[in-house]
């Protein structure tokens, strides 16, 4: 998949993805980060440790999140997004499910749509995805939390996704998916998804993976504070590698992509 010009090898390679939040209200990182200057140095600290993609979100999407209009979206995003490109080239990837807000990070410089409602709770997303030819990450949501059969519900719905990108002219080589651990599911089922991860990798598309300091995180190791949470989520980390997934949305850049490193030296060595 090339993106600014840059090659990404999905198949046999993984990347990260640093996120950056321009929210007050986000889980882990709310109001850090929603003044230009901190998102500025913030983006320039997550390129300088190995970040692959810069994913800006303008909207907290945690549990009990309050909306916000596409213009007050637009207002957080874009003067961050052009920022950036007066001093890098890097990719940068918009986290957001509004085309008013996709249009705009696009023409300010965006290169990526990451759609944590898969591309239904706006139609308009895919035709603004076809206009500018841009890759889209396509995530499994939902309104509630109810499964007749959890993998098999959330692959169909993903597939679905799918469908309605290729039915705007989006191509295969233009698709990433993500199964949206954290979102639609509880504890239990977080951890039913992960431990069955190779699922999805086994539609054919490269798999994004954003568990970073997540709650059922922070159950299953007893750390309240989310920002504590970076060896939970490095361990996440490794079991997505070894599964399949190939790109991973983290906070903490330097310490995921050395477990990175590590786990894909022992399964090339192993093969």
């Amino acid at each position: 998949m090339i993106i600014r010009k840059r090659e990404f090898d999905f198949k046999n390679n993984a990347y990260i993805m640093g996120i950056l939040n321009v929210t007050p209200d986000s889980f882990s990182d709310g109001g850090k980060y929603d003044e230009i200057d901190k998102a500025i140095q913030k983006a320039k600290e997550m390129i300088s440790e190995g970040a692959d993609i810069i994913d800006i979100g303008g909207e907290s999407t945690r549990p009990g999140h309050t909306p916000i209009s596409a213009e007050e979206e637009i207002n957080r995003v874009v003067p961050v997004i052009k920022a950036i490109r007066n001093f890098s080239d890097c990719v940068i990837s918009i986290d957001s499910y509004k085309s008013e807000t996709l249009e705009a990070a696009f023409q300010s410089g965006a290169d990526i749509a990451n759609d944590i409602w898969g591309l239904v709770k706006d139609p308009l997303m895919t035709d603004i995805i076809k206009k500018y030819e841009v890759p889209v990450i396509i995530m499994h949501n939902k309104e509630d939390n109810l499964y007749d059969n959890l993998i098999e519900d959330m692959i169909n719905q993903i597939k679905n996704s799918i469908r309605i990108a290729k039915s705007k002219g989006i191509h295969d080589d233009k698709i990433i998916i993500d199964p949206g651990i954290g979102f639609a599911l509880s504890y239990e089922k977080d951890l039913i998804v992960l431990n069955n991860l190779e699922r999805f990798t086994e539609l054919g598309y490269p798999v994004l993976l954003g568990t970073s300091r997540k709650r059922f995180i922070g159950k299953a190791t007893d750390v309240e504070i989310a920002s504590d949470r970076i060896i939970g989520t490095c361990a996440t980390t490794v079991l997505g590698r070894i599964k399949g997934a190939s790109l991973f949305r983290v906070h903490d850049i330097k310490e995921n992509l050395q477990a990175l490193k590590m786990t894909d030296a022992i399964l090339r060595e192993g093969r």
